[in-house]
């Protein structure tokens, strides 16, 4: 079945057409066929016609940065939620995912969008339904950052202890078979597309959003626990997890990066005990004689 190409075909009420087959193209040669069989199969994009779709999705990171910037240029990393509420905290968890995961998504998200009518739909819903997934994934960083505030007021020393725990545990993480395997996953569009081909119905990209973040959170929880030890909307940590993400993801290297981001965790929770102000998630900073 070399060079044909499947389209996806759909009705205007919103009803699928079954297909037989992906394809690949790779610059501006035949189309290759994956020979993946299901009902709901898509294009794969040429490497000029993704730009568009991969810019897009950039364009939204920068502007969750900005937003990200402007929301944490007030705030002074220390154990806690900074004085967000519930609702406020995980608004802004969100659009600090769309920041720092986006970047590393667009490669995946701009194949998986196909070509021609209902690109930008695909897109949405898989970028919709990833980032659900990540905002899932912080309520638990709110009740985390609960009680880090609460053990941060009731021991400081226990709580330093603490953090340098949870700093060696992520790192670890890093260097585990489980982190290899989610960490392929969220690096392949085959792994998706294979997946996302036995979806139905009007949410199907949506779940295939799910499914895609459900494994980038699994592959990347423990540089997010890191983040809340370290100072959850300290910028500089979450411009270096960011660009790790990244390279780790799209970088055909990037499973080194990933391990020596791994030992740098580790080194940093050895150092924590004697030196708190590495964790401010986790240690409140002494007040000063002009702050009292």
């Amino acid at each position: 079945r070399r060079g044909r190409r499947c389209d996806e075909e759909r009705s205007d009420g919103g009803e699928d057409r079954a297909e037989s087959s992906h394809t690949l193209t790779v610059g501006r040669k035949r189309p290759v066929s994956m020979g993946i069989v299901g009902p709901k199969p898509m294009t794969i994009r040429t490497a000029s016609s993704a730009v568009p779709v991969a810019a897009s999705l950039l364009a939204a990171a920068a502007l969750a940065w900005v937003v990200v910037a402007v929301q944490a240029g007030g705030m002074e990393s220390e154990p806690g939620t900074m004085g967000l509420g519930a609702t406020g905290f995980l608004g802004l968890w969100t659009v600090m995912m769309a920041a720092m995961m986006l970047p590393g998504m667009a490669p995946v998200g701009a194949l998986y969008a196909g070509e021609g009518a209902g690109t930008a739909a695909r897109a949405a819903g898989l970028v919709t339904g990833y980032l659900i997934a990540w905002t899932a994934f912080g309520a638990l960083a709110l009740l985390a950052s609960v009680a880090a505030a609460r053990l941060a007021d009731r021991s400081d020393s226990t709580a330093t202890w603490v953090a340098a725990i949870l700093l060696v545990g992520s790192g670890a993480y890093q260097l585990s078979p489980l982190k290899d395997r989610c960490l392929s996953a969220c690096r392949s569009p085959l792994h998706l597309l294979m997946r996302a081909g036995a979806y139905r119905g009007r949410l199907r990209h949506v779940r295939a959003g799910l499914y895609h973040g459900a494994y980038c959170v699994g592959c990347c929880w423990s540089l997010m626990l890191a983040l809340v030890v370290l100072g959850v909307m300290d910028l500089r940590w979450m411009a270096a997890f960011s660009a790790a993400i990244v390279i780790e993801k799209v970088w055909r290297h990037g499973r080194p990066v990933a391990l020596a981001v791994g030992v740098a965790l580790i080194l940093l929770g050895l150092l924590a005990p004697w030196h708190p102000g590495l964790v401010p998630g986790l240690h409140r900073a002494p007040m000063s004689m002009g702050s009292m």
